[in-house]
């Protein structure tokens, strides 16, 4: 009888880890009904509840990231690491999977570096289009590197790369509803342009000042507007939109469940650059305009946001212009049918669809490695 599958998936942190790393553990059980899928994560990040949440076990490690204003703190970080190691080659030698898959965070580290260590063959997924420090420091233990975008050999061997691109949400391009469905579930009018604003699992708050800075024009214009401020924001968002007056055209809400509804509903898209929410609006064609996050390692939203820019693919509004300049543009271009119909296209020619099976076949080739499945 062949030895059952079991594969250990880590990292985390945000949904743009999160979500390929769902769409993967799904695409190895459509492939292997009978996989053992573990994951491991970062305590208190949103990981720990997401990911049960779509069915699958984890386990936390007490992992953190450096802090780069307080060096004193970083003695507990070195603590916290040296625990995270631990815990790691106690899982692993309990679970004994055939392949350890990292997509990036804090928990991907601690236990890629200890799975390489005991010689079990690794397979990393780097969504940006520069490559964070972990994955980096990954790449020589690795045996494959699945990557979203081109000329990442520059920070990896050539010849463990395979491009992929990233997984997304099956649920963004599988929807059933029609446009019209789509704006009306939202308590709105199909007859107008709908412009959608999302500031990422976090929220984000240029974003969100972009449109309570602006309540008179969008109190004026004929096109109506969802704002997804994020929890975080949500309630100072919504006492400055109450003390302005009622404004019709103005949804706000603090998380939308049902992405896909979102994207059908919208003419448009405002929304950081995260390499998952770039992956997403390349297949489902969505003109968006970019506002990339300042609050990243090595500035990586403005380079993803970049390849698409380069190819006239997307439209760029750097952060500290945003609340003067991000609203005026969105209303010129969702108004102007040309320009979304060009931009739709252009970032239609970037999209790299089925990446989660592909992940999923070369994550299922490496567990052959090891064993007879």
């Amino acid at each position: 009888m062949s030895e059952k599958t079991r594969i250990v998936i880590s990292g985390g942190g945000t949904g743009g880890h999160i979500f390929p790393a769902i769409s993967i553990a799904n695409a190895i059980k459509a492939k292997r009904p009978d996989a053992d899928i573990r994951f491991v994560g970062a305590l208190g990040r949103m990981e720990m509840q997401r990911v049960p949440d779509a069915g699958y076990e984890i386990i936390g490690l007490p992992i953190c990231g450096f802090d780069r204003k307080n060096l004193l703190r970083n003695v507990v970080v070195l603590w916290k690491i040296w625990q995270s190691q631990r815990m790691a080659r106690r899982f692993l030698k309990e679970f004994r999977p055939q392949v350890a898959v990292g997509v990036g965070g804090y928990a991907s580290g601690p236990t890629l570096n200890t799975a390489a260590a005991m010689n079990i063959p690794c397979l990393i997924q780097e969504q940006n289009s520069y490559a964070g420090v972990t994955n980096k420091l990954l790449a020589k233990k690795a045996k494959r590197i699945c990557v979203a975008y081109e000329g990442m050999e520059r920070f990896f061997p050539k010849d463990k790369i395979l491009l992929t691109g990233n997984p997304v949400r099956q649920s963004l391009i599988t929807t059933n509803l029609s446009r019209e469905e789509a704006i009306r579930s939202f308590g709105l009018d199909p007859a107008r342009r709908t412009l959608l604003l999302v500031g990422g699992s976090l929220g984000a708050r240029t974003i969100n000042e972009s449109i309570t800075q602006h309540l008179d024009e969008i109190k004026q214009t004929d096109v109506q507007v969802i704002l997804q401020t994020g929890k975080y924001y949500h309630q100072a968002v919504k006492q400055t939109v109450a003390e302005y007056g009622e404004i019709t055209n103005l949804k706000v809400v603090d998380f939308i469940a049902d992405m896909g509804a979102a994207y059908q509903a919208a003419d448009l898209v405002v929304s950081r650059a995260g390499a998952s929410s770039i992956s997403e609006f390349c297949l489902i064609g969505k003109p968006v305009v970019l506002v990339p996050s300042p609050n990243v390692a090595e500035d990586h939203q403005t380079k993803n946001a970049m390849a698409l820019v380069n190819r006239k693919a997307a439209l760029m509004v750097k952060d500290c212009c945003a609340t003067e300049k991000l609203l005026k543009l969105a209303l010129e271009t969702i108004n102007d049918e040309e320009k979304l119909k060009k931009l739709s296209e252009n970032i239609l020619t970037m999209a790299l669809p089925n990446s989660a099976e592909i992940i999923a076949d070369e994550v299922l080739k490496l567990a052959r490695m090891t064993t007879n499945i």
